[in-house]
Parts: structure tokens; C-alpha cells; sequence
């Protein structure tokens, strides 16, 4: 297995102090108060602006980022970090109109750039990822906040904290991306 590694930095273009990651972390304050800029050496990864995954998200692939957070749109930091293992397989997600998996459900085995051009539907409250790791997108044409969905269960976007938030675009995070 093909190791990842990001490296945050405390200031804009990778200067302050720095903190390297390879793993999942739940928490970045413990090693720095604050992160501007970071380089992705290899992988992928998902940050947010809260500990323990939560708060807005935003992906990172290989490659040098000078000023992530005006990149971002973000007044925070960078709180905490989940790494996206490399999956080469089949993709398999049911998108559902209504929480809990109600209303007309879809069946998803590639990107969608328009969940209301292919499906007509104006919502997407829940779903279900059976295969795959995918990124869901606030507009579409993979525009505006994302979320990082990995093989599990969502039964209401808005308990998970994305209230205000519909998605409607969503892609498969693939192996050319690594």
C-alpha cells in the first residue's frame, strides 16, 4: 500500500512550524494553533474546519496549496483531517429525496454532474453508499462545499450538521487521482 502524507503549515506558503500527517487526525490544535498552507506529498484527504470531522470540508490531492484558506473561502483553520484510502473497484451509491431514505431513491455507479438534469430531483436528504468513496458537492457541476462519503449509511444530511445544504452533484473519488 502507497503511503500518504500531507504537511500542514502553520503560515501562508509553507513557512511557521509544521506538522506532518499520515493517518486520520481528530484534532490538529494538540499540534498547531493554526494552518494556512499545506503540501499533499502523496494521497488524498478530506480537512474540516472542526475537530472530529465535522464543520466544512474540503479535498486535497497531490500538490502544493500556498494559501488554503482564501482558497477554501474559510475564516478558520484547518482542525482536524481524515486520509482517503486508495479504493480500485466498483462504485455503488443510493441517493434518497427525503431523510431516512424516503421519497425516490436512485441508483448511482458513476459521476453525476446534476442530480436535477439526470434525476429531476431538487433534494438529496440521504443515501446510501454501498461501494466507493464519493464526494458530494453543494451545486452542481462539482461546485460550492463538498462532503466525503465513504462506504456507510446517511440516513439525514441534516442531523449530520448540513441543515441549510442540499447536494446536487456528486463524483467518485478514483484511483488516477492519487
Amino acid at each position: 500500500i502507497m503511503g500518504c502524507t500531507i504537511i500542514f503549515y502553520e503560515d501562508r506558503n509553507f513557512m511557521g512550524r509544521h506538522y506532518e500527517c499520515m493517518s486520520d487526525c481528530a484534532d490538529m490544535h494538540s499540534y498547531m494553533s493554526r494552518c494556512h498552507s499545506c503540501r499533499v506529498e502523496s494521497g488524498c484527504f478530506m480537512v474540516y474546519d472542526r475537530p472530529n470531522y465535522m464543520g466544512n470540508q474540503y479535498f486535497f490531492r497531490r500538490g502544493e496549496y500556498a494559501d488554503c484558506m482564501s482558497m477554501m473561502g474559510w475564516s478558520g483553520s484547518i482542525r482536524s483531517c481524515r486520509m482517503i484510502p486508495m479504493y480500485r473497484g466498483s462504485y455503488r451509491m443510493r441517493i434518497y429525496e427525503r431523510e431516512n431514505f424516503g421519497g425516490h431513491m436512485h441508483e448511482c455507479m458513476d459521476d453525476c454532474d446534476s442530480f436535477m438534469d439526470r434525476y429531476h430531483m431538487s433534494d438529496c436528504m440521504s443515501c446510501h453508499v454501498m461501494d466507493g468513496h464519493w464526494l458530494m458537492y453543494e451545486h452542481p457541476h462539482y461546485r460550492g462545499r463538498m462532503m466525503y462519503m465513504r462506504p456507510g449509511e446517511y440516513r439525514s444530511f441534516r442531523e449530520m450538521g448540513y441543515g441549510g445544504m442540499r447536494f446536487m452533484s456528486m463524483r467518485r473519488i478514483m484511483d488516477s487521482w492519487y
